[in-house]
């Protein structure tokens, strides 16, 4: 039996825990991460599902993720999955994600790293990933047309891509449009 820790609308722990699998109670949230690895060529590492995974079976998603288990962190359940999943060590504390989403029944925190990771040396987790692979961001919505991929929206998967080489919500501007806007 897999436990969650449960939050209110502020993403403050209550200190309910609350079983996967059963409905979320009305006004409490769980915590959901990503995490998108980027490669020096633009790629996003992704993976594709186990077959007899019960939700989204045989499609690709980003790098991984999951939900956060009780006591777990966002950053601790980042490190988890990642390793868990692709058998990747990466010491997310003291990092923030770089996006927050909320959804019905809790908020997901993504975060995106730079590595160019060796596919072959991964190690895939034999319940939950059947293989892993570089794709670019025009591939990745294509597949999601296809119906090969999860069907995020594509301006979330164009985010990420943004999201993976720069901070923040503003485009750099050079120092002269930066002056007229004062």
């Amino acid at each position: 039996m897999e436990l969650w820790d449960l939050y209110d609308h502020h993403m403050t722990k209550t200190g309910e825990t609350h079983e996967r699998g059963k409905p979320v109670p009305e006004g409490r949230y769980h915590m959901v991460v990503h995490v998108a690895i980027f490669n020096d060529q633009g790629e996003m590492l992704i993976q594709q599902r186990q077959p007899f995974k019960a939700g989204w079976p045989n499609m690709w998603d980003i790098t991984c993720g999951g939900s956060a288990t009780a006591g777990d962190t966002s950053q601790a359940a980042a490190s988890r999955e990642l390793h868990e999943e692709l058998g990747l060590e990466v010491d997310f504390e003291g990092e923030r994600p770089r996006l927050t989403i909320h959804f019905g029944s809790g908020f997901d925190d993504i975060y995106t790293l730079i590595w160019n990771v060796n596919v072959d040396a991964l190690i895939l987790q034999e319940e939950e990933v059947q293989a892993a692979r570089w794709a670019s961001e025009a591939e990745i919505h294509r597949m999601v047309d296809a119906g090969e991929f999860i069907p995020y929206h594509h301006s979330l998967i164009s985010l990420l891509f943004l999201l993976s080489r720069q901070r923040g919500t503003v485009t750099q501007r050079d120092r002269g449009e930066e002056a007229q806007l004062k």
